[in-house]
């Protein structure tokens, strides 16, 4: 390519600091690979410091998948030497599980480790260009992909507590390899990208080329419609949002509900379930569901018969129908429910087994008639052994206030506690006897007396 091209660089200049002037952040962090598209970025980002408050730095990621893979990282924190660039290394595991797709893996584990540096306020920037997003939407395309796919990579979103941008999506890749040429950078080359066994691979050099041979806007063009797939997917997640909020009260900014009434989603149109639906699984934070997946939601957990209880699971992810209600939740983990955990008074916190978190005991030395009834007496957790059960059939309960007993079956199915989480409910027995089911009751012979010393137990 010929040097000398000022108006491209110019252009790659102005693109980069409008885009950041719309990305305000405390840190920016450069994913710097070492390859030319990032050292682009990294360089222009130097270039412009004088422009920006906030502060710049580099971070490499290892994936120890070639041989020359430590050179790369050599290279990388002598390119960022040059440029005064702090630069953070990271050593990652990134080898395929078996079935699992290696460019998948190498990016589950990259996007871990910057998961890990990022904090609020940082701003992590990938070089992402007009030609990898125009990729991007070519293959959700080929994939049967929704608006939210077809939308292809956003500008911005957020990365654990900070955010992810790509400032150069609105660049050619043409503007960057005239750049890098005029000014004379040193890049590294991965023999990997030239597989045309990856999709994304065959994609840009079998693909493409001839769709730009006939179509030289290809790129720029594919990149508009994936801009306005992404102000349509704007404009549906608004919808959704309107309809979580007269299904549950939830509003922006606030914490999801993990369930909701059934019976205000039948009475959608399809077409608006779904999309509520969607928008309600992804702001959980669990896996996005496919097609066939929310077929499944539609038959077996919409349609289902009243009395039934269904569930439909999905990798990371899982619905389930209890009553009137849909759940959202991670796969339980799987718990044997025979487990027997002692606790040694005074100990004030115990972890659980299968996920179920943190069992916390608070003590208040004079109980008042205004505390929680569910405070179990200090003097008897003194005088006998103390354990924790998990539900295994046929445990009863005489609740405070009442004269007879009841089974915990009963009772939890009174309070509408949804069956699979009723064996996962910690049980405290004082001796051999049933005392407290955390969160829910306390069995009236333990209860703690007005002015006595008693202990509440929460599970976080």
């Amino acid at each position: 390519m010929k040097r000398g091209s000022p108006q491209l660089l110019q252009q790659l200049l102005q693109q980069l600091r409008a885009a950041l002037q719309a990305m305000p952040a405390q840190r920016y962090w450069v994913a710097y690979s070492g390859g030319i598209d990032s050292h682009v970025l990294l360089h222009a980002m130097a270039a412009l410091r004088s422009q920006y408050t906030a502060t710049l730095n580099a971070v490499h990621v290892n994936h120890g998948l070639n041989p020359a893979a430590s050179e790369w990282a050599a290279h990388a924190v002598a390119v960022c030497e040059t440029l005064d660039i702090p630069c953070h290394l990271f050593n990652v595991d990134a080898v395929a599980a078996p079935g699992e797709s290696p460019e998948a893996a190498a990016r589950d584990a990259r996007y871990r480790a910057f998961a890990q540096l990022i904090e609020r306020g940082d701003l992590l920037l990938t070089a992402h260009h007009q030609e990898d997003q125009s990729e991007t939407l070519l293959l959700q395309l080929l994939r049967g992909a929704g608006p939210q796919g077809l939308a292809a990579m956003p500008v911005l979103r957020r990365l654990s507590a900070g955010q992810l941008a790509r400032p150069l999506l609105s660049v050619s890749q043409a503007q960057i390899e005239q750049y890098a040429q005029d000014k004379s950078l040193q890049w590294v080359e991965d023999p990997s990208n030239q597989e045309r066994g990856f999709e994304r691979n065959y994609l840009r050099h079998e693909v493409i080329p001839s769709l730009k041979s006939h179509w030289p806007a290809f790129a720029k063009t594919v990149s508009r419609a994936a801009g306005h797939c992404a102000e349509a997917v704007t404009l549906l997640d608004e919808v959704a949002a309107e309809d979580l909020h007269q299904l549950s009260g939830w509003v922006s900014q606030q914490p999801v509900p993990m369930r909701l009434p059934l019976s205000g989603l039948q009475q959608m149109s399809p077409q608006r379930r779904r999309n509520t639906l969607r928008f309600w699984i992804r702001m959980t934070g669990l896996p996005i569901v496919s097609t066939e997946i929310m077929k499944q939601i539609e038959h077996s957990l919409i349609d289902a018969r009243e009395d039934a209880i269904p569930l439909v699971q999905w990798p990371g992810g899982e619905l389930r129908r209890y009553r009137d209600a849909l759940y959202a939740m991670l796969p339980l983990a799987p718990l044997d429910t025979a487990t027997v955990l002692q606790w040694q008074w005074p100990q004030q916190t115990l972890a659980l087994p299968g996920g179920l978190g943190t069992l916390t005991a608070t003590v208040d030395e004079a109980v008042t008639e205004a505390m929680p009834m569910a405070i179990l007496s200090l003097a008897q957790c003194q005088q006998q052994p103390m354990t924790i059960r998990f539900r295994q059939g046929g445990e009863r309960c005489q609740l405070v206030g009442r004269e007879h007993h009841h089974t915990l079956k009963g009772l939890l199915q009174t309070a509408g506690v949804p069956p699979w989480q009723r064996d996962r409910i910690p049980l405290i027995y004082v001796g051999d006897q049933l005392a407290v089911v955390v969160g829910h009751f306390i069995c009236a012979p333990f209860q703690a007396k007005v002015g006595g010393a008693g202990i509440a137990f929460s599970l976080s």
